[in-house]
């Protein structure tokens, strides 16, 4: 359980960010040389990377920063004027659950396809949903270019597109062969639009409105990268909060939404991992959990005070925690390799050797549904960890499942999209749709529709596409 350790220098910081006037140049900045592109996660046979690694780590202190410092009071967020069917990493709740949706459970190039929109550049980004309008975030490596790009539902025209960032992107040797420079997923408050990158070895909170333009941008600190940056921002009440896990000194950080303004900061040690923090109501009170560090750790999501950590999991995961009632999930990673549930207080209740690395998982409240990195689907049951059915499905995963309608999403790198019945008892394949190259990215789910972002050929010819599945006549 947890044992807190002081390891970082708290100074003092500049807490302003800019604003729409002072940000105006900024985008037309200088462009740099363009370098190959990579994903945000690695498959971990590469052990060998980490051998001689520490004779060239970077340091970067983390200044802290308390409530109490910044002065940033937590506001009850407002009720958003227009819908969010869809509207941060994983979806309302950062769970991968679609409630009552009843998306199409087949598909293929001539079939449910309401439209298809090209996407500039490259990216893990996954869409979110915000009124009439869909977002992502992508990357142009050859113009050195990271972006916010709108496309409306309903046709998929493009709507705006708002370079945030040129120039300046990583070294190649700083991101992974697999990555891209737009990993994380922007999150909505229904008014505002946010969303984090990478940029001049820092990280860069910006957000823009509903027209995409920019309102403020924070650099909420330095980041030393190993593998690239991965993390998407998660929205609680006023504040916008995410995670920054790098060899250098690695933080969590939250913002006023409005204002930009950082509210909170807090050290999470040195270890590079990529996981996204998600808040749940668990054991009775908020929680900010996250895994990774080789531990999982929960904080008050108002503070940054922790509340709790558990030694487990690995150094370095990718997947996102879900919850169900006072249960707690958590799976990777590198280099050690471990499913494992937890009490609302970080008790571990049951544990299993199997890991998911990059994908998350997603429960129905009874069993636990994932899919390994090698292709390997797995159900475990939520009360006591026992393995239910697993299934062999081939290719290699990178991308989230989503459960709506009764049934399980997820699509692997070689063009297939699975749908599975979300059942304890066996592994009941629904359908085994083909569209497309891979798919790096997760699902946006609405009422009667699928948003997938999807890739299309190899190599230097590979382009990818958003596309809206829906039930057709």
């Amino acid at each position: 359980m947890w044992n807190q350790s002081d390891q970082e220098t708290k100074r003092s910081s500049p807490l302003r960010p800019r604003t729409r006037n002072e940000l105006v140049g900024e985008f037309s900045m200088k462009r740099l040389t363009s370098r190959p592109s990579g994903h945000w996660c690695w498959t971990f046979g590469l052990a060998f990377a980490f051998l001689g690694f520490s004779a060239c780590r970077k340091s970067t202190p983390v200044d802290e920063v308390s409530i109490g410092e910044s002065g940033v009071a937590l506001q009850a967020r407002e009720v958003p004027a227009i819908e969010l069917a869809w509207p941060q990493w994983r979806g309302p709740d950062m769970d991968g659950r679609a409630g009552d949706a009843t998306p199409p459970t087949t598909w293929d190039q001539s079939t449910n396809i309401a439209w298809q929109a090209d996407i500039p550049g490259r990216g893990h980004s996954s869409p979110i949903v915000i009124g009439d309008q869909v977002v992502l975030g992508t990357a142009d490596d050859a113009k050195q270019q990271q972006m916010l790009v709108s496309y409306d539902l309903g046709s998929g025209q493009e709507k705006w597109r708002r370079v945030i960032h040129e120039g300046n992107f990583p070294s190649a040797r700083e991101v992974h062969h697999k990555a891209t420079n737009a990993n994380g997923t922007p999150a909505s408050d229904g008014r505002l639009i946010v969303t984090a990158f990478l940029n001049q070895e820092r990280i860069f909170v910006t957000a823009v409105d509903l027209n995409g333009e920019v309102v403020w941008q924070t650099d909420v600190g330095a980041f030393a990268s190993k593998f690239g940056y991965a993390p998407s921002p998660v929205l609680y009440q006023s504040f916008v909060i995410l995670a920054a896990d790098s060899f250098g000194g690695g933080y969590l950080v939250a913002l006023d939404l409005e204002t930009g303004e950082i509210a909170w900061r807090r050290s999470r040690g040195d270890a590079s991992s990529y996981s996204s923090p998600m808040i749940a109501s668990v054991g009775g009170m908020d929680q900010l959990l996250i895994s990774g560090g080789d531990r999982v750790a929960s904080y008050d999501p108002a503070t940054g005070e922790p509340r709790w950590e558990s030694s487990a999991i690995a150094e370095a995961t990718c997947g996102t925690i879900v919850t169900s009632g006072d249960r707690i999930f958590a799976s990777g990673g590198y280099p050690d390799k471990q499913t494992a549930c937890f009490s609302a207080t970080g008790e571990e209740l049951w544990s299993d050797r199997t890991a998911l690395y990059e994908p998350s998982m997603v429960t129905n409240g009874t069993s636990l549904f994932g899919v390994t990195d090698n292709g390997v689907a797995m159900c475990w049951s939520n009360e006591d960890g026992r393995v239910q059915w697993k299934e062999r499905l081939g290719s290699n995963f990178s991308g989230s499942p989503v459960l709506a309608g009764g049934n399980v999403y997820v699509s692997d790198l070689s063009g297939n999209h699975y749908v599975f019945s979300a059942s304890g008892d066996d592994y009941q394949l629904i359908s085994k749709n083909r569209l497309g190259s891979d798919c790096y990215a997760s699902p946006a789910v609405l009422a009667d529709s699928l948003l997938l972002r999807i890739g299309f050929g190899e190599g230097g010819s590979r382009k990818e596409r958003l596309v809206k599945i829906t039930q057709r006549p």
